[in-house]
């Protein structure tokens, strides 16, 4: 078994970034600690196909009540894969997004977009013996947040992986090629390398489309090494 080529600090957001206004408010004020790596706990709950509904991969259907939701249709695609490019199969892949209008099906999202009854904006799949994964959904719709007097959030979809349990849980966003709100959004700007960036940036694929029907995009999934994808609540990887 080779072993974790080791990380690049510089590509990670600091826990300071004062342009990323809540971070003032949040930030740790002491040096961080570094836990020893350890096996995941036998006890936590592991998941198979059979946790799963048929339509959860597909967002455009499993919440409709009436038609199809309003929106651009899209294929988001990719792999999940280690530091030297082997699949990494059975992985619980999570997303939750807005609507196509910026508006989160949630109690506390007063955004003045319309909720679409026919779209939920949560879906989740295992990818398959070559690391593969595949959602049918809408491209989001961008959103303004009190960041400051005019702050937009580009248009995102949040991702969640999971290995064989709840303690390996790894949290991101993925953003969408030529969307000039990308380089305004004082969260994606917190990361301070552009290259780290740049693997957050989901890769329009017309290969993949689907002629008349939806555009596709490719995002995968890095666990481990310098190219690793940027993640949320544990830089160091999984």
């Amino acid at each position: 078994m080779t072993g974790y080529r080791p990380r690049d600090w510089t590509q990670q957001p600091p826990a300071l970034a004062p342009a990323y206004k809540s971070t003032r408010l949040r930030a740790p004020s002491a040096p961080l600690v570094q836990m020893p790596q350890a096996s995941v706990p036998l006890s936590s709950p592991v998941f198979g196909q059979r946790d799963l509904e048929p339509l959860d991969h597909d967002l455009l259907q499993n919440h409709a009540q009436e038609g199809a939701p309003i929106g651009e249709r899209i294929l988001l695609f990719g792999r999940v894969m280690d530091q030297d490019g082997r699949a990494v199969p059975g992985t619980l892949i999570e997303i939750w997004q807005a609507n196509a209008g910026g508006r989160y099906r949630h109690r506390n999202d007063t955004y003045l977009a319309p909720l679409d009854p026919n779209f939920g904006g949560c879906g989740r799949t295992l990818s398959d013996a070559e690391g593969g994964y595949a959602f049918h959904t809408l491209r989001p719709g961008p959103y303004p947040w009190p960041n400051s007097d005019n702050s937009w959030r580009p248009a995102h979809i949040h991702v969640s992986i999971m290995g064989s349990g709840l303690p390996q849980r790894l949290i991101t966003q993925l953003y969408f090629e030529g969307d000039p709100l990308v380089a305004l959004c004082p969260i994606v700007q917190a990361i301070p390398d552009k290259d780290a960036i740049d693997r957050l940036v989901a890769r329009l694929d017309l290969e993949a489309a689907t002629p008349f029907d939806c555009l596709a995009y490719r995002f995968d999934i890095v666990l481990r090494g310098r190219r690793a994808t940027v993640f949320e609540n544990k830089p160091e990887g999984m």
